[in-house]
């Protein structure tokens, strides 16, 4: 449904630096540059942009957000941890928000260096890691 999110900026250098390194953590690419303004846009789903405002200085709205999916939990993590890392501020840990289980609603939550509210979050239950089995004496792979 949504096609295009935007976000101010006092600094779009600043600003377009720790998206480059958010969006390449989701698998996103920049797929816009321009004097004001700067957009990214990952395989599936809309576009988000950060810019200068069109008119006057930007500022954070109150309940304001734009959330970005990831692929896994790992990648919910990694996202936060940058963003903080990058001058970002925590607005919620990552974590499972709810029950576990298929629906699972995986998050964190931050705010960029102007304060813009963002949340990475992934739908669904943990990753499933495989077992492999070992070969047996036989190299059938069964149990040994």
């Amino acid at each position: 449904m949504l096609t295009v999110g935007r976000f101010g900026t006092h600094d779009l250098a600043r600003a377009t630096a720790f998206y480059d390194a958010i969006a390449a953590l989701l698998g996103a690419k920049r797929v816009l540059e321009r004097p004001e303004a700067v957009a990214y846009k990952g395989a599936d789903g809309g576009m988000f942009l950060i810019g200068l405002p069109f008119v006057g200085e930007a500022s954070v709205g109150n309940g304001i957000q734009m959330g970005f999916a990831a692929p896994s939990r790992a990648t919910v993590d990694a996202v936060h941890a940058k963003a903080l890392g990058l001058g970002g501020t925590c607005e919620g840990p990552p974590g499972v928000r709810g029950p576990e289980g298929a629906g699972a609603f995986y998050a964190a939550y931050f705010r960029d260096p102007d304060g813009n509210k963002l949340m990475v979050m992934r739908l669904g239950p943990a990753e499933y890691v495989p077992r492999i089995p070992r070969a047996g004496p036989g190299g059938t792979g069964t149990k040994s």
